[in-house]
């Protein structure tokens, strides 16, 4: 996918996080305790992680990359002119984010603002 856009006049954007796939699975964990304490467990345990990541995670769009940061420090850049394609699954209550680059694929939990989210992409890697 050829990505066609203007560098100077798209701002950064960081991404608010999202706490909504956290907070749903936690509390599903909490009646799953009752019908099976492992699956509630795991269940809870894993809201709970991603309830960390959204605070501690940030994705910022800038005009030529899409990064990821872990507080203040550069985890990650992705270059928007090696993306060929990406998808937001589940429009209703988006829960997934995946995006292809020419070398890899990557996923990742909607626990960042799904609406922004799409707005960025859709400005900077537009589908053909």
């Amino acid at each position: 996918m050829t990505t066609s856009f203007t560098p100077d006049k798209l701002s950064t954007v960081e991404l608010k996080p999202s706490y909504n796939i956290p907070l749903v699975l936690v509390f599903a964990g909490i009646p799953l305790l009752l019908v099976n304490p492992w699956i509630g467990g795991v269940v809870a345990i894993f809201g709970l992680f991603l309830m960390f990541q959204s605070v501690i995670i940030r994705l910022i769009f800038t005009a030529t990359d899409l990064e990821v940061y872990r507080g203040e420090t550069l985890i990650r850049s992705f270059p928007y002119r090696e993306w060929e394609n990406w998808r937001i699954f589940w429009n209703p209550v988006p829960i997934l984010f995946y995006f292809k680059e020419i070398k890899s694929i990557h996923f990742l939990p909607i626990i960042f603002d799904p609406k922004t989210l799409k707005i960025c992409l859709e400005q900077r890697c537009p589908q053909k």
